[in-house]
C-alpha cells in the first residue's frame, strides 16, 4: 500500500506517530516560509505542514509547487494543531511531512471540486470523474451503496433467490419505446433491451423458483425530465402461492427495513387508499400525505347561482389553505397567472377568504352571498384566517389542476418537509385506461395483470370499470413501486389479450413463449418492482435521481462525457446488413 493511513482517519491520539498518506491536493496555502496542504481522500481530509527551518528548502519549494488535484504521497509525524478545526474530523492534527512525491499532476480542473463549486450541470456532467470527487456527490452514491446492501440483506433473510435474467431479449409493442440491438449473425433482427424483466420473473415461478428477486437495470426509450433516466435500476421482485396481501406485507417490511437501517427511522404504519378515493380527494394516483388538504367537490354548492363558468363546469372543486388568508392580492394574482400557465391549463382561479370575523371576501362577491361561502367554507372544514382555492372545468383536466395547486400551496406553505416521509398504498387501480390517439384500451400497468375476480363480467360490458389486482408504493407524492398479482392460466391471458387488442396471430407471435409455460403449471404468483433510483434520492432529500448514479444521461439522453450516442462505421453497419437514412421529422 502506498499509505498507512486514509485521509479521514487521524486522530489526536495518533501524536506522535510516523505515517504515509496519499490523497489528491485540495488547497495550498502559503505563507512564504509557511505552506499548508489540504489533502484528500474519499474518507476525509488531512492538513500538511511545511515549515522553514524545520523542512528542507527543496522540500518547501515543491510544496508551494502543487497544485489543485496533484496526486501526492506524503510522509510524516502526526502532530497537535496549534490553531485547531473544529469543523474537521481530523482537525485537531497535522502532519509535519519529511517527505513528499508527486504520484502524478493535473491541469487546473474546469470547476472547483468542493461541496459549494462553481461548475453548472452541463459542465459537471462533462467531467463527471471530477464531480464524483466532491463530498456531497460520493455521499449519495455511499447511500446508494448502502441501500443496495440492505435490501439484499433483507431479501436473503426472507428466502429469496437472486436471479440473473437476460439483457439482450424479444421487443414488446406495449408500454415504452424498446431500445433496440441489432443482430449481426440474424440480418434484419433486433433484440431489445428490457423495459423490466417482467417475463422472466413470471417464467421464474412457473419453475418453481418460488421468491425472485434481483437489482437490475432496465431500459426505456422515453423523454426525460428530472426523475427519468433512460436507464435505471429496479429492485424486481416475484412470488409463488400469494395473495396481495402477503406481497402487500412482505414489501412493507423491506420499506421498513431500509428505514430503520439506513436511516435509524421507526415507519408508522403505512395506509392504504383506494384509487378511486386518491383521485377524488388528491387528483392523483401519487398523493403527497405530509399535508392534509384535500380536495372537496362542489357541485351541490356553486352551481345555480348565476355564475355561468361554474353553471358550465363538469365538475368544482376547492382546497383550504390553512393560514394563507392573509394572502395579498398580488399574491393571488399570481396564483391565478400559475394554474393559468399551459403547463397546468386553468382558465381561472375563484378564491374566497375566511376573515376573522366570521364573514368572507371572494372574487365572486357579486353571485355568492356570505351564507353560500359559509357553505363552501363548512365543506371544506375552514377556519378564520384560511384561504379558499376553486377551481372547474371538465373533470379529468380539472382534477389534474388541482393536484398541481395542492402541491404548489404544500410547498408555499412549507408543508413539504424533506425530513417527514409519509409513505401509503394505493389499491384497487383500473385494470385498463383508454387511448384517445390509438382509440383502444391499453393495460394500465401490464398485459399481465390480473383483473379482479368479480369485475371480470365487465370485461365484456364495461371494460374501463375493471378493477386490477394491482398496488403501488407512494412515499411523499413519489412513485417509488409498483405490482400485481399475475395472470396465471391461458385462458384468462387470451381473454386479455382480446381486450387489448392482440389478434390471436399477434399474441402468439409476441407472447406464446409464456402462454405455452402457463399450461406446464404455473402456479398463482405476483410480483412488485422498486424504482431503486428514486428511492435513494428520497432517502437523499432530493427531486433529481441524477446524482444517484454513477454516470447519468442529459436531459437529451445524451452523456456529454464519453459523447454517446454517437454514428457508427460504415463496416460496422455493412457487417449488421444495415443502411442508415435518416427521415427529416414530420
Amino acid at each position: 500500500m502506498l499509505r498507512t493511513h486514509t485521509c479521514g482517519e487521524l486522530r489526536i491520539g495518533h501524536v506522535g506517530q510516523e505515517v504515509v498518506l496519499a490523497g489528491w491536493v485540495q488547497r495550498v496555502r502559503n505563507k512564504g516560509g509557511l505552506v499548508w496542504v489540504d489533502l484528500r481522500d474519499r474518507y476525509g481530509l488531512t492538513q500538511l505542514i511545511f515549515e522553514e527551518g524545520s523542512t528542507d528548502k527543496d522540500l518547501l519549494d515543491k510544496a508551494a509547487s502543487l497544485g489543485r488535484e496533484f496526486v501526492v504521497q506524503a510522509s510524516g509525524k502526526v502532530v497537535e494543531r496549534a490553531s485547531k478545526n473544529d469543523k474537521l474530523p481530523t482537525g485537531d492534527i497535522e502532519i509535519k511531512v519529511d517527505q513528499l512525491e508527486i504520484l502524478n499532476s493535473a491541469k487546473v480542473p474546469p470547476f472547483i471540486i468542493e461541496d459549494d463549486t462553481d461548475g453548472g450541470d452541463d459542465l459537471r456532467m462533462k467531467y463527471r470523474y471530477l464531480d464524483l470527487r466532491r463530498n456531497v456527490v460520493r455521499e449519495k452514491l455511499q447511500l446508494r451503496h448502502r441501500m443496495m446492501q440492505e435490501t439484499r440483506r433483507y431479501m436473503d433473510g426472507q428466502d429469496f433467490i437472486e436471479v440473473e435474467t437476460p439483457v439482450l431479449i424479444k421487443s414488446t409493442p406495449e408500454g415504452a419505446r424498446d431500445f433496440v440491438v441489432p443482430s449481426r449473425v440474424n440480418p434484419g433482427e433486433f433484440y431489445a433491451l428490457p423495459q423490466s424483466p417482467q417475463t422472466f420473473k413470471q417464467l421464474l415461478m412457473v419453475s418453481g423458483f418460488d421468491r425472485y428477486f434481483q437489482i437490475v437495470k432496465c431500459f426505456r426509450d422515453e423523454d426525460l425530465r428530472a426523475d427519468r433516466q433512460p436507464e435505471f435500476t429496479q429492485i424486481d421482485c416475484e412470488m409463488s402461492f400469494v395473495s396481495q396481501e402477503d406481497i402487500l406485507s412482505t414489501f412493507e417490511g423491506l420499506v421498513r427495513h431500509l428505514f430503520r437501517s439506513v436511516k435509524g427511522i421507526e415507519l408508522e404504519e403505512i395506509k392504504r387508499m383506494t384509487y378511486a378515493d386518491a383521485m377524488k380527494y388528491y387528483g392523483n394516483d401519487k398523493p403527497d400525505l405530509r399535508f392534509d388538504m384535500k380536495i372537496t367537490e362542489l357541485n351541490d354548492l356553486a352551481k345555480g347561482k348565476g355564475f355561468s363558468i361554474f353553471d358550465q363546469a363538469e365538475l368544482i372543486v376547492g382546497i383550504c389553505a390553512k393560514g394563507a388568508g392573509e394572502y395579498t392580492r398580488k399574491q393571488l394574482d399570481e396564483l391565478t397567472d400559475w394554474v393559468k400557465r399551459p403547463q397546468i391549463g386553468a382558465k381561472g382561479l375563484v378564491y374566497v377568504r375566511c376573515n376573522a370575523d366570521g364573514t368572507f371576501k371572494s372574487s365572486v362577491d357579486k353571485f355568492y352571498s356570505n351564507e353560500d361561502l359559509k357553505a363552501w367554507a363548512e365543506a371544506m372544514a375552514a377556519e378564520p384566517g384560511d384561504l379558499l382555492l376553486v377551481l372547474s372545468g371538465e373533470e379529468r383536466s380539472t382534477r389534474k389542476q388541482m393536484s398541481e395547486l395542492r402541491l404548489k400551496m404544500g410547498e408555499d406553505l412549507g408543508l413539504r418537509d424533506r425530513t417527514v416521509f409519509k409513505p401509503l398504498w394505493v389499491i384497487d387501480f383500473p385494470l385498463l385506461e383508454w387511448d384517445e390517439e390509438t382509440q383502444r384500451f391499453h393495460a394500465m400497468h401490464h398485459p399481465f395483470t390480473s383483473p379482479k375476480k368479480e369485475d371480470i363480467p365487465l370485461l365484456e360490458t364495461d371494460p374501463g370499470k375493471v378493477r386490477a389486482n394491482a398496488y403501488d408504493l407512494v412515499i411523499n407524492g413519489v412513485e417509488i413501486g409498483g405490482g400485481s398479482i399475475r395472470i396465471h392460466d391461458r385462458p384468462t391471458q387470451q381473454l386479455m389479450f382480446k381486450h387489448l387488442g392482440f389478434t390471436d396471430e399477434e399474441a402468439q407471435k409476441q407472447f406464446g413463449f409464456l402462454m405455452e409455460a402457463f399450461e406446464y403449471g404455473a402456479p398463482p404468483h405476483g410480483g412488485i418492482a422498486f424504482g431503486f433510483d428514486r428511492l435513494c434520492a428520497i432517502f437523499g432529500g432530493s427531486d433529481s435521481i441524477r446524482d444517484y448514479i454513477a454516470f447519468p444521461k442529459n436531459n437529451s439522453g445524451r452523456d456529454v462525457m464519453i459523447d454517446s450516442p454517437s454514428t457508427i462505421s460504415e463496416e460496422q453497419l455493412k457487417e449488421l446488413s444495415i443502411r442508415v437514412v435518416i427521415e427529416p421529422k414530420s
